[in-house]
């Protein structure tokens, strides 16, 4: 099927895409929006609110003594990010002054109360009382201060030194190191997991992005009669193949834009990131991620084109690209839910299955070393179901791109399958 007519058809797409102001805004608006993302993200993390009221009450004197003391040098107090009004009462007194402040709680002029009773000293329960007692970032901040006074309280009538004492406060301080069969063993951060982020993100904005633009542009072609035209001097096969092919080589060139960038820019020496967030991107790994997304994209620019071929405007269109939507959205959260645990039992077929592996792959072997008869069969799974589907999807496309007027049903699309 592949000779200078299809050739041609693919120059005309290449040249009409390469050039156009949506390849050229979308390449460099991705890498941008990326770090726009990101940065965002870390500005809102960081964005703490101030001046936030708080009670502090215990039922131990000495307890709230100590709470004062360790508070008062800690940050969040320090920055005045949160304002503390500390108390001590029995659980008795304490009802009743909750129901004299509830008031106070639900104008937020009172942000919230934090009760430590003694039991406490046992259990490490604390209670929160507030209009949105959900507060993550709260219990983030107080947990290394509130664990340190308790721990104190703890062991202040016990024979302790003070590096034994330090050693119960200190949290367990969890390094990875990852063990392969051909390299050395050696700690691992947490930049293959950003690095991971960054693939599934990419390959999928890219998937969804030049698949609608196919869908788009065979419609349009089909609307204004232009691909009557074309088909005068091709056939519907060569002219489905070229478009495809063409689609794909510069949603090829845009991903390999975008990761070979990532690559010179973490590899530079003007960008000095934390140990724990080094990015280690391989070539190998670069050129296997760029073959297999080529792949998947004649695969779905496929399904996007026949979709496109069968109705006359993008509106009717979305009942057919739905379940197309589906096979790109759903492996995108596969993708991110084995961010946590790479080794979870779907995370393995997810990226040897037909549709899924083009993003599932990608993060799993950044993430754990993926065995090389897995990659290779992702491939191959992949070129074995576009054998299968485009014969089908071929007989759709050459009626459905003649037939204008009314959205057709599917049963005459089925129709069209045994013509």
């Amino acid at each position: 099927m592949f000779n200078y007519r299809v050739l041609a058809i693919i120059k005309r797409e290449l040249r009409e895409r390469l050039f156009s102001k949506a390849f050229i805004t979308t390449t460099l608006l991705i890498p941008g929006l990326i770090v726009v993302i990101f940065g965002v993200q870390a500005l809102l993390y960081s964005a703490e609110s101030k001046n936030l009221n708080f009670e502090l009450i215990t039922e131990n004197e000495e307890l709230t003594t100590a709470f004062m003391n360790e508070f008062a040098n800690a940050n969040f107090v320090k920055d005045k990010h949160y304002v503390f009004l500390y108390k001590t009462m029995t659980r008795d007194e304490f009802k009743k002054h909750l129901e004299e402040i509830r008031s106070k709680i639900v104008d937020e002029s009172l942000t919230g109360v934090i009760y430590v009773p003694s039991t406490a000293l046992k259990d490490k329960k604390i209670e929160y009382y507030s209009k949105s007692p959900q507060n993550i970032a709260l219990s983030r901040e107080l947990n290394g201060p509130v664990n340190k006074v308790l721990v104190d309280a703890y062991f202040m009538n016990k024979t302790l030194d003070p590096e034994e004492l330090e050693f119960a406060r200190r949290g367990v301080d969890f390094a990875g190191f990852k063990v392969s069969e051909e390299e050395q063993i050696k700690e691992e951060g947490y930049g293959n997991i950003v690095l991971a982020y960054a693939f599934t993100f990419l390959l999928y904005m890219s998937l969804l992005i030049i698949g609608q633009i196919t869908l788009q542009s065979v419609i349009e072609e089909k609307s204004n009669k232009i691909v009557e035209i074309v088909l005068s001097s091709v056939e519907p096969k060569e002219l489905m193949t070229g478009k495809i092919l063409g689609a794909s080589i510069t949603g090829l060139v845009q991903m390999g834009i975008w990761l070979f960038t990532i690559m010179g820019v973490v590899s530079s020496s003007w960008m000095t990131l934390p140990a724990d967030l080094v990015l280690e991107i391989d070539t190998n790994v670069v050129l296997y991620v760029l073959l297999n997304f080529f792949i998947g994209l004649v695969l779905f620019i496929g399904l996007f084109a026949t979709v496109g071929a069968i109705f006359n405007n993008p509106q009717d269109a979305s009942s057919g690209t739905l379940p197309i939507m589906m096979l790109i959205i759903i492996p995108f959260f596969i993708a991110f839910s084995i961010m946590e645990n790479p080794n979870k039992p779907y995370a393995e077929i997810a990226s040897l299955f037909p549709f899924s592996s083009v993003i599932v792959m990608p993060a799993r072997m950044t993430l754990i070393d993926v065995p090389e008869w897995q990659l290779i069969a992702a491939i191959l799974i992949n070129i074995l179901t576009i054998i299968a589907i485009f014969p089908v999807a071929g007989k759709i496309y050459r009626v459905g791109i003649l037939i204008t007027g009314k959205k057709p049903k599917w049963s005459e699309v089925f129709r069209w399958l045994r013509q």
